[in-house]
């Protein structure tokens, strides 16, 4: 996605694009990885020499609030950040502690009972990627 197209994006969910908040978004866009608030830091710090941790964390808060990110709290010591943010499921390697996304399963029906609305939905799924087996 170009520099216009986030900035677009941003305004969309009434966000001020500012050149902290595009280097993040764009970030999240291109390394599907679930990255930390340190991993994000650690990438960006550099080119942004301003850039600080409190900045990436309230960037990354508005983001979750205005829907164009997720949190997942799959790994027990840090927040992750998704800009996926249609229903997938999470796998975490216990080897390498990277985490994939898949398709959310179909076969998972729960029968609510009435007026118990669903918000948000987290499946997580935690074992050995193909790679550490």
């Amino acid at each position: 996605m170009d520099a216009l197209s986030m900035s677009n994006r941003l305004e969309t969910k009434g966000i001020r694009p500012s050149v902290q908040r595009l280097e993040i978004y764009e970030y999240l866009l291109q390394h599907r990885t679930h990255p930390t608030v340190d991993e994000i830091f650690e990438a960006l710090h550099s080119k942004i020499p301003t850039l600080s941790k409190t900045t990436i964390y309230n960037t990354l808060s508005l983001f979750v609030e205005k829907g164009l990110a997720m949190i997942v709290s799959i790994d027990e010591k840090n927040q992750r950040y998704d800009a996926c943010t249609e229903p997938h499921t999470h796998f975490r390697c216990h080897c390498c502690g990277r985490v994939f996304d898949f398709p959310f399963p179909r076969a998972l029906n729960v029968e609510l009972p009435a007026n118990f609305v669903v918000k948000q939905s987290d499946v997580f799924l935690h074992g050995i990627c193909e790679n550490c087996h």
